[in-house]
């Protein structure tokens, strides 16, 4: 089983509408698409939908946090979360008639102590049942910036694998873990590194590092050039056909939820890099986010590159 934790759940509409974003004026949205939200659950979805067994965890709370547990429901994922007092947030997707895409995105309530240590205490009894974890997105007010290294901890003390797809300071304490994977953006490794990242080469240099300080897989999203894989088994590009992208927001999440799949599955590194690359791009041929279409990514797979650098 895979487990994907999501600690700043959310509920994400989607509004689509047949004009730009502009200040100041009313626009009437064409249609509004809604989901069970935060990167963590979008990585869930995408899991399910490649036929793995995945139970989501984390925080949830109010009527929104009810309606998140609904919505898993009907889209037949399992979830174990902790209840907060605290509401779960809502974030919003514009996507307007050139289909660029506009984000709002609320902060998290806060997390009580108490409701922090019932999570670690259900945390490590769902340990026992999972084979892979993944570790999403941004976390509430009220945990430290440690939480993910503390999690990461956890898992690895069991054996375990665990991808961490996270920013700032919660990606910068939690490498400190030695997780198996991470996918940083040019950015996120500048930040970590301490370097400016200017061209390809940097990239690959900079990937190389964080796989040298103990990170088993270092995954950077190349947009629509696929991605690179650096790993001991050496330095790789999955490199996707062109395709005419309609909605590239949840791409990252269904490449991580592909990579824990792989897993799963005990495909090696490239076999992974190449079945990640085919789910992430097929997701970007539909409008919804944390999702796609099995034979787009089937067709997608056989036209993939993989590059020996």
């Amino acid at each position: 089983m895979i487990t994907t934790i999501t600690l700043n759940v959310s509920v994400d509409k989607a509004y689509h509408i047949n004009e730009t974003v502009e200040s100041g004026k009313v626009i009437r949205v064409a249609t509004c698409n809604m989901t069970a939200g935060g990167k963590g659950l979008n990585v869930s979805r995408v899991i399910k939908m490649c036929g793995e067994d995945v139970l989501a965890t984390g925080f949830v709370g109010g009527h929104t946090g009810a309606l998140v547990e609904d919505l898993l429901q009907k889209d037949e994922i399992k979830s174990k979360f902790v209840h907060t007092k605290g509401e779960t947030r809502n974030c919003i997707n514009i996507l307007d008639q050139d289909n660029v895409s506009t984000e709002f995105l609320e902060p998290g309530a806060p997390v009580s102590e108490e409701e922090k240590n019932l999570f670690i205490k259900e945390f490590n009894e769902i340990l026992d049942k999972t084979n892979v974890v993944t570790i999403s997105g941004s976390s509430p007010q009220g945990l430290d910036k440690d939480i993910y290294r503390v999690l990461i901890d956890m898992v690895k003390k069991k054996g375990k694998k665990v991808i961490l797809d996270t920013s700032g300071e919660l990606l910068k304490e939690g490498i400190k873990a030695c997780p198996t994977m991470i996918k940083p953006n040019s950015e996120e490794m500048e930040s970590l590194l301490g370097v400016g990242i200017n061209n390809r080469e940097e990239i690959i240099n900079s990937a190389i590092k964080l796989h040298k300080s103990g990170i088993e897989i270092v995954v950077v999203s190349l947009g629509g050039e696929g991605a690179l894989l650096v790993s001991e088994d050496g330095i790789y590009q999955g490199k996707p056909p062109k395709i005419e992208a309609v909605n590239t927001v949840g791409c990252g999440d269904s490449m991580v939820a592909a990579f824990a799949v792989g897993f799963e599955r005990g495909y090696s590194p490239v076999e992974s890099l190449k079945y990640a690359v085919s789910v992430s791009a097929a997701n970007a041929l539909t409008s919804s986010t944390g999702s796609f279409i099995k034979e787009d990514a089937h067709k997608i797979f056989e036209d993939i590159k993989i590059i020996k650098i």
